[in-house]
């Protein structure tokens, strides 16, 4: 028969054969249960995305320009000639400018000079007829 308790000289408690298989089945589950968890825990550290890595901004030196910006106009020289640099004859009183090689080219003398056409136009001039 068994008893609670301990027996005698015994150090350990003498336990009914339910109870021994009720704490097996315990021990087990619990083994079970913490290798299932340490299984997860490894299967998750894998799923998480990776850090994001922020790359520094590069900043880019500014770039001196190659051209020198010409001006649109220049004034002309005493006699109304125009500098081989601003060709375009421009007259203020009538408000048409002249390409070289127009009819009136040579005859007019000329109050602003233009490097090109487009430069007079745009500053509202307007094409001789020729």
């Amino acid at each position: 028969m068994y008893r609670r308790g301990f027996r005698g000289g015994d150090s350990a408690p003498d336990y009914s054969p339910g109870m021994v298989s009720a704490l097996r089945r315990l021990f087990w589950l619990a083994l079970l249960g913490g290798a299932g968890f340490a299984g997860w825990s490894l299967w998750n550290s894998t799923r998480r995305e990776p850090a994001k890595v922020v790359e520094p901004a590069v900043t880019t030196p500014p770039v001196p320009q190659a051209f020198v910006e010409v001006a649109a106009w220049v004034t002309p020289g005493d006699d109304g000639s125009c500098p081989a640099s601003h060709p375009v004859k421009a007259n203020d009183n009538s408000g048409i400018f002249h390409v070289p090689g127009g009819r009136f080219y040579d005859r007019t003398r000329a109050e602003r000079c233009y490097s090109t056409a487009d430069a007079a136009q745009a500053d509202g001039y307007r094409a001789a007829k020729s």
